[in-house]
């Protein structure tokens, strides 16, 4: 099931994506988005007879975390090397706050304090309820969906500051999207799901989910040892190589196979 957030014109709703879709996961032209009762987090699955052409509405992020996005660094080996990184032992956690959350097509704006700013095209995790402590074999059971994460980084703020808040944490720098996929599970991508990233239509990140260094039951288990999550917080999971920086007027594709794929301009800030 594809849970997407949307508007048109009004207060935002939320709706299930209905219609056929390519490998990609992308819909087919005449999709519709049938209208919900309210966020599923907390309501459930209640559709409403209420629908429109996934055409006519604007996707938001289809999540908005209760309290924070938590970063996974380094979780793929080529990724690690080459930014001249050794592989950490155990996951490597970061926090992005969620003011940093945007949604597809909105704009990643590029700030004034740096000349560095970088995608990262991410596997992202939605928490579906509040949890602590959870066993990797019980992941599945806090886990809402999954979803497409783009993890915009300041790469010279990173060196500088040598740690990941200020230069993960403006405005914008979490675009999520186009919708949360439900019915996919972790063996999905410890199996391989393509992850890639294009730069003005340019193939710049070519990666597999396979190449986690730490799997999805890993990580939860990791994050909630340390922090509770509340529902709709979101893991990014780590990106493949091949990241690189983006200018004003670049336009970003993340696409990963059986969900979708985000797409985000860099403007001004």
């Amino acid at each position: 099931m594809r849970i997407a957030r949307f508007t048109t014109g009004d207060e935002p709703s939320y709706g299930v994506v209905t219609g056929e879709v390519d490998q990609f996961g992308q819909p087919a032209d005449d999709s519709v988005i049938v209208a919900l009762a309210g966020d599923p987090l907390y309501v459930g699955i209640k559709l409403l007879e209420q629908e429109h052409k996934l055409a006519d509405v604007r996707l938001l992020a289809p999540t908005l975390p209760r309290s924070k996005v938590v970063g996974i660094g380094r979780n793929y080996r080529a990724h690690a090397a080459e930014l001249g990184n050794e592989v950490p032992d155990e996951p490597l956690m970061f926090i992005k706050p969620n003011t940093s959350v945007v949604g597809p097509g909105d704009p990643i704006s590029y700030p004034a304090q740096t000349s560095e700013l970088h995608f990262e095209g991410e596997l992202a995790i939605v928490i579906g309820r509040i949890c602590r402590d959870v066993p990797p074999e019980k992941a599945t059971d806090v886990i809402h969906g999954y979803t497409i994460g783009n993890d915009v980084t300041a790469r010279d703020l990173q060196r500088k500051d040598g740690q990941f808040t200020r230069a993960k944490g403006f405005d914008s720098f979490c675009p999520l999207g186009p919708w949360i996929e439900t019915d996919l599970d972790p063996q999905t991508f410890a199996d391989g799901v393509s992850i890639q990233t294009y730069l003005n239509g340019d193939l710049k990140q070519d990666g597999s989910t396979k190449d986690l260094i730490f799997d999805i039951p890993t990580l939860v288990a990791h994050v909630t040892s340390v922090m509770t999550l509340l529902p709709g917080d979101v893991i990014l999971t780590g990106t493949p190589e091949g990241v690189g920086p983006m200018e004003i007027g670049d336009e970003v594709e993340v696409s990963i196979a059986g969900i979708g794929t985000l797409t985000n301009k860099v403007a001004q800030r």
